[in-house]
């Protein structure tokens, strides 16, 4: 198979997510899958084995679930991929889609109990709400505040609402209250400045108000149980590296841990009422995502960058299978090198049957609370199968080191993130993995905005960028943006762009535009929210204004794309551009 059908039959090869079931009918789940050839939500009746697409939409679905009971599945209807919409439901074996009575909005979580109340979290220019959605009743707003706020959970039996909000105005590190359905506040947990609490989720049992969170006492996320309304808290310290997150299980007796450690991650079972900890059996890689199911087994979404995503279970079958595999890619390697804040873990993948050093393309993630691991990447295989050294660094601001790496954007944001790249840069050109004229820059949203970034600030460095959806202009992304990526940006930049306009004019790459001198390809959705396209046309405008054209691919859509062959265009345009870069310069 030649390198082009090889990357392109890791895109086209059908993938589902890990199928989420009905807490009171686990027999119905809901899942999503890319066979009709664009991401969309898929119902699943294990009893008889068979599945139905429930949504068939030009540009895809992105969000759904299904209610305790398995009566209903609710997806988000937003336009063209802008993620501003209303939450629809339909009949778990089809029928009309019914819509939530409430005006559009950009979706804020969604908790749903066992008597079809819905907790539903919106946003707009005017802040945020929460409302809750009874059967046959006008939807109730029972929290409303200017700062950032979500639904993190609703109690199975619908009483009691967990919502994780900013009301101390970082939106970075939230805090937790528990609200009844009348509005009135039952309790708060907030741990002060810099340590922020999240992952908040009711037991599964009827009438238990225990709550499930993580938190950040120790530097790092950890779980606990709390009680609300007793305030009574239960830390649980595990005797292991790296980050913690959890789940219950079924009877509300134990939980999953899922331990990220390195890029990779491993299960655990820790029981509640002795402390035992136990470890669950799976491949060397990562898990994606991970369930309990009601006889005590564990699902989990499984893949490394070799091999490609399978949907298994402790019990050691495979759960649901998509069809055809997908070619599998190369290993990679982890390095670690000394960067100005401390050691930097970076991930390498090199091309088969070439001879370093390599052209080489640093892959650059988004967030930029991400990280990259050792998961299997169809992008990523792609540059490998044409011959390119992939290098991914999860420098400061990643998730999975510990709350102090993440955290450590504070002031010098972009410019931080860059001088980890840069250390990691060096030592690849030094240890003869990467040839130094042919250094490809690319990323997608943060880790898009970090290569405009670059481009400006050192220009004689990258041969060529590669910038998908990413942020050029912070003043200008501000105004048009949606709100909580506001919250975001007041938290990162200590304010809004009128309260902090140097901080924002220094992050920004529009203010080094005057700099840049490598060949430029920007990929841009016409419709997103989140790195709105009037800002990249700013940029882009400020470049011809100093001499420099950009390449530039517009399409249809939001924030990336849910389309398979729209993904194949772009990966095609983002090489071949790369190709030609490097060609030219030789």
């Amino acid at each position: 198979m030649k390198a082009e059908e090889r990357w392109q039959a890791r895109f086209r090869a059908p993938r589902v997510t890990l199928p989420a079931w009905a807490r009171l009918a686990p027999q119905r789940a809901v899942y999503r899958g890319n066979a009709s050839g664009a991401w969309e939500i898929y119902a699943w009746d294990r009893s008889t084995g068979q599945t139905r697409q429930v949504t068939d939409r030009p540009e895809g679905t992105s969000r759904g679930a299904i209610d305790p009971t398995g009566r209903w599945i609710w997806w988000f209807a937003d336009t063209d991929g802008d993620e501003m919409g209303v939450w629809m439901r339909q009949p778990f074996q089809g029928g009309e889609d019914v819509p939530a009575p409430m005006p559009p909005g950009h979706p804020c979580g969604l908790g749903l109990a066992n008597n079809g109340t819905a907790a539903v979290g919106r946003s707009s220019r005017a802040g945020f709400e929460i409302l809750l959605a009874r059967p046959d009743a006008e939807p109730v707003t029972i929290y409303r505040h200017d700062e950032y706020a979500a639904v993190a959970d609703l109690s199975l039996d619908g009483s009691l609402v967990a919502v994780v909000h900013s009301e101390h105005g970082d939106a970075l590190h939230p805090a937790l209250r528990v609200l009844r359905t009348n509005g009135d506040t039952v309790g708060d947990l907030y741990d002060g400045p810099g340590k922020g609490v999240a992952g908040a989720r009711f037991a599964p049992v009827p009438g238990d108000r225990r709550l499930l969170v993580l938190h950040e006492r120790r530097g790092r996320r950890e779980p606990l149980v709390w009680d609300p309304v007793t305030g009574e808290q239960r830390e649980i310290w595990l005797p292991v590296p790296g980050e913690i997150d959890a789940d219950w299980y079924g009877d509300g007796r134990a939980l999953l841990i899922v331990h990220n450690h390195r890029g990779r991650t491993d299960l655990l079972r820790y029981d509640l009422p002795g402390g035992g900890l136990t470890p669950i059996e799976s491949p060397h890689g990562v898990i994606d995502a991970a369930t309990p199911r009601p006889d005590g087994t564990v699902e989990y979404s499984w893949s490394s960058a070799a091999h490609p995503p399978v949907i298994r279970s402790s019990s050691g079958h495979v759960v649901l299978s998509p069809g055809r595999t997908p070619p599998p890619s190369v290993p990679l390697e982890d390095v670690d090198v000394e960067g100005p804040g401390g050691r930097v873990h970076a991930l390498v993948s090199r091309p088969e049957r070439v001879a370093s050093p390599y052209p080489t393309v640093f892959l650059l993630h988004g967030g930029p609370a991400g990280q990259d691991d050792d998961s299997f990447q169809p992008h990523v295989a792609a540059w490998v199968d044409c011959g390119f050294a992939v290098i991914r660094v999860n420098y400061r601001g990643s998730t999975g080191y510990g709350s102090a790496w993440r955290d450590a954007l504070r002031g010098e944001v972009g410019h931080v993130e860059l001088a980890d790249v840069s250390a990691v840069r060096e030592w690849a050109v030094e240890r003869g993995i990467a040839d130094p004229a042919r250094l490809v820059l690319s990323g997608s949203s943060w880790g898009g905005y970090l290569t405009l970034l670059a481009l400006g600030t050192q220009p004689k460095t990258w041969a060529a960028g590669i910038a998908a959806v990413p942020i050029a202009d912070h003043a200008a992304a501000y105004e048009d943006e949606a709100e909580g990526l506001r919250a975001t940006h007041r938290a990162l930049l200590g304010g809004t762009p009128s309260e902090a306009p140097e901080r924002y004019a220094a992050s920004s790459p529009i203010t080094y535009a005057d700099m840049v001198q490598s060949p430029l390809l920007i990929l841009a959705g016409e419709n997103d929210p989140r790195c709105p396209i009037r800002q990249i046309e700013r940029y882009l405008e400020a470049l011809a204004d100093h001499g420099h054209e950009a390449s530039v691919y517009r399409y249809d859509a939001g924030h990336g794309t849910l389309v398979v062959e729209e993904r194949i265009r772009q990966m095609s345009a983002s090489i071949d551009f790369a190709v030609r870069a490097l060609a030219a310069r030789t």
